[in-house]
């Protein structure tokens, strides 16, 4: 059965994450499509931050501990990033003080996110600083530290020291990956210790994940399942995953 494009490439994607490496020729067969068709869906992929084009195919980013720039994540799935950032900005109903992470799901949650009453947030992302900074009824505490270029994230002791005096209410956190085996993780050490002191520092942790982020572990890990309160996700993580995440204790939520 001839698949349409973007059936052909969430394959590609799914193919990329399992075995670790996506081969044109091989796939070109297994598609039963020219070996150009596979190579115009890669460039795509690649241009959407799923995978990173080598000699003869492609690997998926996630294996490669790559992180693409902050503006090539956003293109990535934008519908379907609003849509969780929206639902989570309906959970700050409440909180006071809270934790917004570093990344593009965390980045369109400060957009969406337009408090009625006074909010301090705390975050390390410059990008989320910037957006809220002029917020009605919004105080932004900044993170010091080492600005990485990547995602404009503030790592290494400086931003670890002021964590460790916060008690949040709430953490909104981003991953690049999440399994029921390895629990949370990024490519990134510095970026790990501070999501990992931001759980520490929470009541609650508010996970803002996509479905294309379930089932990859990356590097470093920095929490587990059990340490989010909930989960907002979109329907491609599937049923049976949310089934099991929800039987750990932790409220899964579709956007």
């Amino acid at each position: 059965m001839e698949m349409y494009a973007v059936e052909r490439r969430r394959w590609l994607v799914d193919h990329a994450r399992e075995t670790g490496r996506i081969d044109v020729a091989d796939v070109a067969g297994t598609l039963r499509v020219a070996r150009e068709t596979v190579r115009r869906d890669l460039n795509a992929l690649e241009g959407e931050g799923y995978l990173r084009r080598v000699h003869g195919g492609a690997i998926p980013v996630e294996r490669l501990g790559f992180e693409g720039r902050l503006a090539t994540r956003r293109i990535a799935r934008p519908d379907v990033k609003a849509r969780i950032a929206a639902q989570a900005t309906t959970m700050v109903t409440g909180a006071e003080f809270v934790f917004v992470d570093e990344g593009s799901t965390a980045q369109a949650f400060a957009e969406h996110l337009h408090p009625s009453r006074p909010l301090t947030v705390v975050t390390n992302a410059l990008s989320v600083a910037v957006v809220l900074a002029n917020r009605e009824h919004v105080e932004v505490i900044a993170l010091g530290g080492r600005v990485r270029a990547s995602s404009l994230g503030t790592v290494d002791h400086w931003a670890l020291g002021m964590l460790a005096g916060f008690v949040f209410d709430l953490a909104f956190l981003g991953t690049n990956g999440f399994t029921l085996d390895r629990g949370l993780t990024c490519p990134h050490s510095g970026v790990a210790a501070v999501k990992a002191a931001a759980i520490r520092a929470s009541r609650r942790v508010v996970l803002l994940a996509d479905g294309s982020k379930y089932g990859i572990d990356s590097t470093y890990r920095f929490g587990e399942l059990r340490d989010v309160a909930t989960l907002v996700t979109d329907r491609t993580t599937g049923d049976g995953p949310l089934r099991r995440i929800r039987a750990l204790g932790v409220e899964a939520v579709v956007a």
